[in-house]
């Protein structure tokens, strides 16, 4: 029989649920497992919110063809914007730290988004007061997107990652970990975990200062807070170092065969600490991307 052609969108979510077993080893009592969001065809997470996003703004008349889509980005997001905007004609602008690394601006640029490069001193932040000041200045070019504030980006989660991680761990999972970035991904899939499993632990994770090597994640304490963020959701809230991401990005790739992104580091920082602490459980955690947008980092020659 032949297969019947795909549409690229269709694909997606619906990432695979990997368990890890070497780096896991020394918790018997424990299964963790990583949702592997690289699947996805922009290869992170962001696919399931930027989806999300533009098709909210076309079903609310907010994106129109004559508009540009716009945001703030270090990177993933932006890719997504990028190639769903090409599947469906849009144009794409974004405003992005310009210490990002090499790999990422290469593929937004063979994407055809237009960049508007940031202080990478500000980080985050100075990407966002950038396309702020965009959109205020140009209403009628933009059509912004506001991850950071607009709650598509968590009900995307709600809808999407939530329920397949109920469904994939049978009802077991006793406990979720998720980085903190714009959030989105915490608090959608979280409040659906909560609902589905009252006895499940929710567990934030961040960089423990605001000057820190983490790509995707923020330092909630001093930086410009998201809108979709609540902070009375987390049961937990664990700060990591760059230090301890970094080596956990090294290790999946060693014993687990896993070449992912410095937030997957960080959660996965956070679900060891997690099973320590616990002894007993079933782990899920969010691993945004893959390794390969951030192989010119100078932290993969400690190998």
């Amino acid at each position: 029989m032949r297969e019947r052609p795909t549409d690229l969108l269709s694909l997606v979510g619906r990432t695979p649920l990997l368990r890890l077993q070497r780096t896991a080893s020394e918790f018997p009592g424990v299964e963790i497992y990583a949702k592997a969001e690289w699947y996805n065809p922009g290869g992170s997470v962001k696919d399931r919110a930027g989806l999300w996003i533009i098709r909210e703004a076309e079903a609310t008349g907010r994106l129109t063809p004559e508009k540009s889509i716009l945001d703030a980005t270090s990177g993933n997001t932006g890719i997504a914007y990028a190639w769903i905007a090409r599947v469906k004609g849009y144009r794409v602008t974004l405003a992005i730290p310009a210490n990002v690394t090499p790999e990422r601006k290469r593929i937004l640029r063979a994407l055809g988004a237009e960049l508007i490069f940031t202080d990478p001193r500000e980080g985050s932040d100075g990407a966002i007061r950038m396309a702020r000041r965009l959109a205020a200045e140009h209403p009628d070019r933009y059509f912004y997107a506001d991850q950071y504030n607009n709650p598509a980006n968590w009900r995307a989660h709600y809808e999407t990652t939530g329920v397949e991680i109920f469904e994939q761990t049978e009802g077991r999972i006793t406990h979720f970990v998720a980085g903190l970035g714009t959030s989105g991904t915490f608090v959608g899939a979280g409040r659906r975990l909560r609902e589905l499993c009252s006895g499940i632990t929710l567990v934030s994770v961040q960089p423990d200062e605001p000057f820190h090597g983490i790509e995707g994640l923020k330092y909630m304490p001093t930086a410009i807070r998201p809108g979709i963020y609540d902070e009375t959701l987390a049961d937990v809230n664990l700060m990591v170092t760059t230090e301890e991401a970094y080596a956990m990005v090294r290790r999946l790739a060693r014993e687990e065969g896993m070449l992912v992104g410095v937030s997957s580091g960080a959660a996965l920082a956070g679900a060891l600490r997690i099973a320590r602490m616990v002894g007993r459980g079933v782990i899920v955690t969010i691993f945004p991307d893959s390794g390969d947008k951030y192989l010119s980092e100078r932290f993969w020659e400690e190998l």
